[in-house]
């Protein structure tokens, strides 16, 4: 096969429908059966629709929420709000990926659902990858595209720097329904943590936060953590007072890392947050990762139409993520360490919003251009 592309995400599933429109054979491995939830802040910004309508997935027929305005507040409750110069809209991880994994298969991308990677190898002799899966399977391709999302037991076995440190971060999804603006995503801060809110299909928001082990240890329970360490924000306090929860339990996620990442490891390509993982603050992981499987696509088809040679092809692919990604990371590491500690939130929060100029040249310097 052409390309083998590990995880089927956004930037997994983005870049199987573009290699397949440029006439490759191309699988994926996902290690779950579609449809399934994740926890993601479910808002994409503008940025991507262009690129997604030349695929052919625009995303229009799941009816996303229209997303135009921006609400930050403190932990204390102090606010400033910005409207969204490019705008964005709210949809499901379970419908959006759904959605991208139909159309994949329909023009014949194959996958490999309830399938994980255990091995990759690279043969310099043949110029092949040879994929080990943990049922005995073993697949070849010319091309990998690691695209797993944010930590994976591969990272291990490929040796990766941010693999062998701790994280102290931890991610809570829910969905629920309330009486809340459709077209405002808003942020809310706590100690040592925040939490994101914005309008999806159906109806419904998405509420996930982001948070620390070390605030889950000391109230024992998610609950107990909410209702002692969130509810300190008012805003966040009506949210757990007055929201209808559709899930019995949220989805978490543990060992977020945001540490540096390299794009290319041991000759494979990485997209998405396995390239590196922009902070959910900055409100713009999902579309990085769809942007991310326009370029990755772009150097593939270089390299598979005989322009580049292998060692051409990683150092293209390396110095390109560097250049559209690389400056949004440094952003989003260095605004997070503005928030978390609450005297810092307070300031930050009470500084800005007499600088509506200032929150909209930030926002910008974390987001792209439509492409």
């Amino acid at each position: 096969m052409d390309v083998l592309i590990i995880g089927g995400g956004l930037g997994g599933l983005t870049a199987a429908l573009d290699l397949r429109q440029r006439g490759y054979a191309v699988a994926v491995v996902e290690r779950k059966r579609y449809p399934f939830h994740k926890v993601c802040g479910e808002y994409v910004s503008n940025e991507v629709l262009p690129y997604l309508r030349r695929l052919g997935a625009d995303p229009a027929p799941l009816q996303p929420a229209v997303i135009s305005r921006f609400l930050l507040s403190s932990p204390a409750g102090r606010t400033l709000t910005a409207p969204l110069d490019l705008g964005g809209f709210g949809v499901s991880r379970y419908a959006l990926d759904y959605f991208l994994f139909q159309l994949a298969e329909a023009r014949g991308v194959v996958f490999h659902q309830l399938a994980t990677v255990t091995n990759v190898e690279f043969d310099a002799a043949t110029d092949q990858h040879h994929v080990a899966l943990a049922d005995g399977r073993q697949l070849a391709a010319r091309v990998v595209l690691g695209a797993y999302g944010k930590r994976a037991n591969l990272d291990r076995q490929l040796q990766r720097t941010f693999f062998q440190q701790r994280s102290p971060y931890l991610g809570v999804k829910y969905h629920l329904r309330l009486d809340f603006p459709r077209d405002t995503i808003a942020l809310h801060n706590f100690a040592d943590g925040y939490a994101g809110l914005s309008a999806i299909e159906d109806d419904k928001y998405c509420f996930c936060y982001l948070t620390t082990r070390q605030n889950l240890k000391a109230h024992g329970t998610i609950g107990a953590m909410q209702e002692h360490v969130l509810a300190q924000n008012p805003f966040l306090r009506a949210v757990l007072r007055d929201a209808e929860f559709l899930y019995d339990q949220p989805e978490v996620i543990n060992e977020i890392s945001f540490a540096p990442k390299t794009p290319v490891e041991s000759h494979v390509l990485m997209c998405g947050d396995a390239a590196g993982l922009i902070t959910p603050l900055c409100g713009n992981g999902m579309a990085m990762a769809i942007h991310g499987a326009e370029r990755a696509a772009f150097h593939i088809d270089r390299y598979l139409r005989g322009h580049y040679s292998r060692p051409a092809l990683e150092a293209a692919y390396a110095q390109d993520w560097q250049q559209h990604f690389g400056p949004r990371l440094w952003v989003g590491r260095a605004v997070q360490r503005l928030f978390g500690r609450p005297l810092l939130s307070e300031a930050v929060v009470g500084g800005m919003r007499h600088w509506p100029a200032g929150v909209r040249a930030l926002m910008r310097r974390t987001h792209g251009s439509a492409f």
